[in-house]
């Protein structure tokens, strides 16, 4: 009696425990795995999760892409999956990050501008401005300082943070722009050399999350447990490792 009653008790915690999708913006790439653990251990469910530009995922889910929650690196590609009837309610700011400048070669980023401008510098990633808001964002900085035209024949568009990420690291670049959350990961800490930009060069990028169409019919209930669980103080512990500041 007492085997059968365990065998009945754990075949339903097995039946209640659910996998969502995540569309995981790709500067939340090394954050998502401790995310993911801790979600886990307090919920007992799974996520699966997608990496890409924000971008990318709009156009994805506005062709039926069935995720669940979409982590956004800002406001306005949620806003627009909201306004397109794609997401259930107008986004929310789970986090705002950070802008460095990152090389595995021997360059002195201190004076970052005159580092972009050194004759040795040949190539200097960064992400797609019109699908990833990071990109976006580095192409406002160096507007503001008047280097985009001298540096646009070095410039290498990545399709994403994680594209970029590959580019420096691998020296394909000699130097570029990614997020804070990257450099401060177990995966990436101590190599290289990062400075982060200064604040007054730009304003930290506002990231928002929504909960989309397919998971408010399909998992409701563990749709919203993780969207709450993004805004709770143990995932807010986790995103101020990595870099992030907290709305």
């Amino acid at each position: 009696m007492r085997s059968s009653l365990c065998c009945a008790m754990f075949f339903s915690a097995a039946v209640q425990a659910e996998t969502i999708s995540v569309a995981v913006a790709a500067n939340v790439q090394f954050v998502f795995d401790d995310l993911k653990a801790a979600f886990k251990q307090e919920t007992g469910h799974e996520l699966q999760a997608s990496f890409n530009s924000s971008g990318k995922f709009v156009a994805q889910i506005s062709n039926g892409a069935p995720f669940d929650v979409f982590l956004s690196a800002d406001m306005e590609f949620p806003e627009k999956l909201y306004k397109d009837g794609y997401a259930m309610q107008a986004p929310k700011v789970y986090a705002y990050g950070a802008l460095v400048l990152w090389t595995m070669k021997d360059l002195d980023l201190q004076q970052w501008q005159a580092a972009l401008q050194q004759a040795r510098v040949s190539k200097i990633a960064i992400a797609n401005p019109k699908t990833a808001p990071y990109g976006r964002e580095t192409m406002r900085v160096l507007n503001a300082h008047k280097l985009e035209q001298t540096l646009q024949p070095r410039l290498v568009f990545a399709e994403s943070i994680a594209q970029t990420n590959q580019y420096i690291h691998s020296g394909v670049a000699d130097l570029g722009f990614t997020a804070k959350s990257v450099v401060l990961s177990p995966e990436m800490k101590g190599q290289g050399k990062w400075l982060e930009l200064p604040r007054d060069v730009y304003q930290p990028i506002a990231q928002g999350a929504v909960i989309l169409k397919h998971g408010k019919q399909q998992h409701a209930a563990v749709s919203q447990q993780f969207y709450d669980f993004i805004y709770s103080a143990k995932a807010r512990a986790i995103f101020e490792r990595y870099g992030y500041i907290l709305p």
